[in-house]
């Protein structure tokens, strides 16, 4: 039993469900200090040495909160809406290599793996929406659903171009082919894609239309309180890492420290590293660009990065093809 995959796989998860909620504390906590400097200002200061306690007391004032049910909501729906938002991400763990040896299963088909669990994401989005019976969560649900189907296709095929470079869909495979030169220099364009689209996937400023607060209040989730938001906020910084991984895996070379000085640190550090350094980029788009408009949105996936990336990942195609 102890030497089971079964075992290995429930030890596995229940790791990564620690993990993902100290790291959403901590990506709420840098959340606030990015935006605070950004904006000549310190953040929360006040909990613990530099506001570090902060969210941890948000987060205990949100379980001690009363999950209040709307009249007329799918009461079935609306409480199982954010625990299907939070299992699928939570699945990604399964397949990312974190170091040689810290992957809790090397999958043939690790990256496919990921990209299908993040579908049952919309849906549980769909589903928050449409069970609150509020117009404004339903029409934010809508928005969001849209949204992912567009950027989903151009993330997608990102990611074909550097599976078809390394001819496998296993993490670990695309890794170990990073070992002299990381895939970012071979497939810069992929690389930008794939980083704006997984942006609008995690609904992230400038992308964040489902959420826009001036318009639709505070989009799907309007109607959930206590640890139903929690949830969903949960959610939301564990896919960002998630999605931050997958591009460290796919782009940055995984655990392989730069310019060979893989020795230098573990393989985990270099990971958490490079993936921690996405996470920032992205939250510094966030405070820096405006929200664009939902025709913006959706015209700048389906005519400009659906096109690029139809058009890097043929001529990736051509190059192997000849080279």
């Amino acid at each position: 039993m102890f030497g089971s995959d079964a075992f290995r796989l429930i030890i596995g998860l229940l790791l990564a469900f620690g993990f993902a909620q100290v790291n959403a504390l901590f990506l709420v906590w840098l959340e606030r200090k990015v935006a605070g400097h950004i904006q000549l200002r310190p953040g929360p200061m006040e909990v613990g040495p530099h506001g570090l306690l902060q969210t941890l007391c948000d987060g205990v004032k949100l379980i001690g909160k009363e999950l209040i049910i709307p009249f007329k909501a799918d009461t079935k729906l609306f409480l199982l809406a954010p625990v299907l938002v939070f299992g699928p991400v939570l699945m990604a763990f399964l397949v990312l290599p974190f170091g040689p040896t810290m992957i809790i299963r090397d999958m043939n088909v690790g990256v496919l793996l990921v990209f299908a669990f993040s579908t049952f994401t919309v849906l549980a989005i769909l589903a928050g929406g449409w069970a609150s019976n509020n117009k404004y969560a339903l029409l934010g649900a809508i928005r969001s659903v849209a949204q992912n189907v567009a950027y989903e296709i151009p993330l997608l095929l990102s990611v074909m171009s550097v599976c078809l470079v390394v001819h496998s869909l296993s993490f670990g495979d695309i890794v170990q082919a990073q070992s002299k030169v990381w895939f970012i220099f071979i497939q810069p364009l992929a690389a930008l894609i794939y980083l704006i689209a997984a942006t609008a996937e995690t609904n992230r400023a400038p992308f964040d239309i489902p959420e826009a607060e001036s318009e639709l209040i505070a989009g799907f989730h309007t109607e959930y309180s206590g640890m139903g938001f929690g949830l969903f906020f949960l959610a939301e910084y564990t896919n960002m890492f998630v999605v931050c991984a997958v591009a460290t895996s796919l782009f940055l070379g995984g655990w392989q420290g730069p310019f060979g000085f893989s020795l230098m640190l573990p393989g985990i550090v270099w990971f958490m590293i490079k993936t921690y350094f996405l996470i920032f980029v992205i939250m510094w788009v966030r405070w820096t660009f405006p929200r664009v408009r939902f025709d913006q949105l959706m015209n700048f996936s389906w005519k400009v990065l659906i096109p690029l990336s139809l058009a890097n990942l043929m001529l990736t195609a051509v190059a192997l093809k000849l080279f």
